[in-house]
């Protein structure tokens, strides 16, 4: 479906109080876009997310055409009330509540059967439909006024890192939209944590903030789908979004380093050392100042995610720093590795993803 270009809109919304939010004017405009078929990015409490109405056909296919989605990837679509479930998907096993009562609004996606009103665009063709309750207020405030469930997966060019700010959904979306609602930056910087709840043991489809070790606090057990470490084959359906395709990817070539810290150190000063074109060396705080001791090469640009006492902070910076990688025309990124316990497990995810599982052991 061909987008009719056109100049995004774009309303910067500082208010927070749901309250307020119900009344306010711009919320009311993308709430008619959306109830009428348009496409709308919003923030959220992980990422920007370009919303349409989940159960309008139409709608569906236009995310879809925006952000040239291959369009087996299923859309997660986002509620404002827990009842709302109820609506679109059937056979709610009793876990499903255990978690919602937990983590929503939240972080987290739940894959449920699906009734009828959501259409294949929506879920990919398959017949479950990944559900999610924001906690952001601005996201929920849009859902409720709209009065329609929003299909919205992450507001950037498929297959680029996820937007955290509306500056990076401009960038992406401009003239391929209706409308970006400005909320500022996110809060935590990777996308919801997906588990599956249509078989016996709820599957961690993609990990996220709410991580393993909280859900198995509820669930007692929690599988892990092999996609989470490899992509899909071009014949596998993808349960959830981010399984099949190549994700979260600057332009640059990317690869990881895993070994122990003086080791990955070494390689490291090896390459600012030795590198006669641009690279991205992508580290924490902690290891600024070793690395810039190795003197000064105008081919090297090393930047930190965060500091390693922080992982959230790491999450939180990650998609940015990826973008900020573009923005210096590099054509190498060289990024350390992390534990994957806690939210390594989803910073690890998507930088994998990221370097299309491209990993140097030194």
């Amino acid at each position: 479906m061909k987008q009719e270009i056109k100049e995004t809109i774009v309303k910067k919304i500082e208010k927070k109080d749901l309250k307020e939010l119900y009344q306010d004017s711009d919320i009311k405009l993308a709430a008619d876009i959306i109830k009428n078929g348009g496409l709308v990015a919003f923030p959220t409490e992980t990422v920007y997310g370009l919303g349409a109405n989940a159960l309008m056909e139409e709608a569906a296919k236009k995310i879809y055409a925006a952000k040239g989605r291959p369009s087996d990837n299923p859309l997660i679509v986002h509620i404002s009330k827990v009842e709302d479930v109820w609506h679109i998907a059937k056979r709610i096993p009793h876990i499903f509540y255990e978690l919602a009562k937990k983590f929503w609004p939240g972080p987290m996606t739940l894959v449920l059967k699906k009734k009828e009103i959501v259409p294949d665009a929506t879920s990919g063709g398959l017949d479950t439909v990944a559900i999610r309750l924001p906690e952001n207020n601005i996201a929920r405030s849009l859902i409720e006024v709209a009065g329609v469930p929003v299909a919205a997966p992450s507001a950037n060019t498929s297959g680029r890192p996820s937007p955290t700010r509306a500056s990076h959904v401009f960038e992406d979306m401009n003239g391929r939209i209706d409308m970006i609602i400005d909320g500022g930056a996110v809060g935590i910087g990777v996308e919801s944590t997906i588990v599956d709840l249509t078989g016996d043991i709820p599957t961690l489809l993609r990990p996220g903030a709410i991580t393993l070790e909280m859900l198995i606090e509820i669930c007692g057990e929690v599988e892990v789908d092999p996609a989470i470490e490899n992509l899909l084959s071009n014949s596998e359906a993808p349960k959830a979004p981010g399984m099949k395709y190549k994700h979260y990817a600057p332009k640059a070539d990317m690869r990881l380093i895993k070994g122990n810290e003086n080791d990955v150190l070494d390689y490291l000063r090896s390459k600012i050392k030795k590198a006669d074109h641009g690279i991205a060396i992508l580290t924490i705080d902690e290891h600024l100042k070793v690395l810039h001791s190795e003197g000064k090469n105008n081919n090297i640009k090393i930047l930190s995610l965060g500091s390693i006492m922080d992982m959230e902070s790491i999450a939180h910076n990650l998609f940015d720093v990826l973008r900020q990688c573009d923005e210096l025309g590099v054509s190498e990124i060289i990024s350390e590795s992390f534990d994957e316990s806690g939210i390594g497990r989803a910073i690890m995810n998507r930088l994998k993803k990221a370097a299309g599982f491209n990993i140097i052991d030194v």
